[in-house]
C-alpha cells in the first residue's frame, strides 16, 4: 500500500510510523487516520516488530485536526460533525477486547506491543489526544503541548477528559483544558505528561535507541501481558487486579520466556526471548 501522509519503516525490531505533512505541522486528516491505523495493524501482525514509535516529520508532532476539516464541519452543521466523530471498528484480535479500547483513537491501549509517542515539536488538540493514548511519551526539548479545544468553542474530545487526569492529575488536567495554554516540555515532565525529555538534536535516534533496548532486553510476552494488566486495572478493584496477577503469574511460570529469562541470567548472556 502506498501511503500519502505517513511513513512506515522497521529497523532493529522497532516499527517507526511518521506523520508526514511537515508543511502543515502534521495536522491530522482522515487519510492520516486511516494510514496510521493500517500501519499499527501491520506492526501488530509483524512478529519481528516488538515496539512501535509514532512521531512527526519536520518541526512538529501534530498540530491537531486540519483546519479545513473544522471549517467544513462549522459550515455544514450537525451531519458533518457526526461523520467527523464517527467511530470506525478496529480490526484483528482487538475486536475481542474491552469496548473502551475499540473506540476511535482509544484503540492504542489494545495494541499488544508498546507504543511510544516521540513528540518532536508542537502537539495540540487532537494530536495531544493521540499522544495520550500512547503508552509512553518522550519529548524533545523543543516540544510544546496544548489542548486548544476551549479556544475553538469545543470540549475535551475522544475521551481526553478520562485519560488526561489519569496522567497529570485532576487539577492539572482542568488547568490545561480550561486555559488551552501552551506548556513547554519541562512543565509537561513535571506534570507527568511525558516520561522523559531528550535534546532536539538526535531526538528520534535517542527514542529509537530506547525502543531497541526495550525490544532486545525484555520479554515480549511479559510486555504484552503487563500492558493488558495495567489498562484493565483502570476498571478493576484491587481484589480483581490481584486475582488476575495470580493467574497471569502461573501462566508466566510455564512460558518459554520465563525459562529463557532464568537461563540468560545464570549464563550471563544476552537474552533471546521469543515472546512465547
Amino acid at each position: 500500500m502506498r501511503n500519502l501522509e505517513t511513513l512506515y519503516q522497521v529497523a532493529g525490531r522497532v516499527a517507526t510510523i511518521t506523520l508526514n505533512r511537515p508543511d502543515k505541522l502534521n495536522a491530522w486528516t482522515a487519510v492520516m487516520e486511516s494510514e496510521v491505523r493500517a500501519a499499527i495493524e501491520e506492526a501488530e501482525k509483524n512478529e519481528s516488530v516488538r515496539v512501535i514509535v509514532l512521531t512527526g516529520a519536520g518541526r512538529g508532532f501534530c498540530a491537531g485536526a486540519d483546519m479545513s476539516l473544522l471549517s467544513s464541519v462549522a459550515e455544514k452543521g450537525l451531519d458533518a460533525a457526526r461523520r467527523a466523530q464517527a467511530t470506525q471498528p478496529t480490526g484483528g484480535s482487538r475486536e475481542a477486547g474491552r469496548a473502551d479500547f475499540r473506540k476511535k483513537y482509544s484503540y492504542f491501549p489494545a495494541v499488544t506491543k508498546p507504543v511510544i509517542a516521540a513528540i518532536n515539536g508542537p502537539v495540540v488538540g487532537l494530536g495531544l489526544v493521540i499522544a495520550l493514548y500512547c503508552d509512553l511519551r518522550f519529548a524533545s526539548d523543543n516540544a510544546r503541548f496544548g489542548t486548544a479545544f476551549a479556544q475553538r468553542g469545543l470540549i475535551a474530545e475522544y475521551g481526553m477528559a478520562w485519560m488526561l487526569p489519569r496522567l497529570v492529575g485532576h487539577a492539572n488536567a482542568l488547568d490545561l483544558l480550561f486555559t488551552a495554554r501552551m506548556i513547554d516540555a519541562a512543565e509537561a515532565l513535571r506534570m507527568g505528561l511525558v516520561n522523559k525529555i531528550y535534546p532536539q538534536e538526535g531526538f528520534l535516534e535517542s527514542v529509537q535507541k530506547f525502543a531497541m533496548e526495550l525490544a532486545a532486553n525484555v520479554s515480549p510476552r511479559s510486555l504484552r501481558v503487563i500492558k493488558r494488566q495495567v489498562y484493565e486495572a483502570m476498571f478493576e478493584t484491587l481484589v480483581e487486579s490481584f486475582e488476575v496477577s495470580e493467574q497471569e503469574m502461573l501462566a508466566s511460570l510455564q512460558s518459554e520466556d520465563f525459562k529463557e529469562g532464568v537461563a540468560h541470567f545464570i549464563e550471563k548472556r544476552a537474552p533471546a526471548f521469543r515472546g512465547k
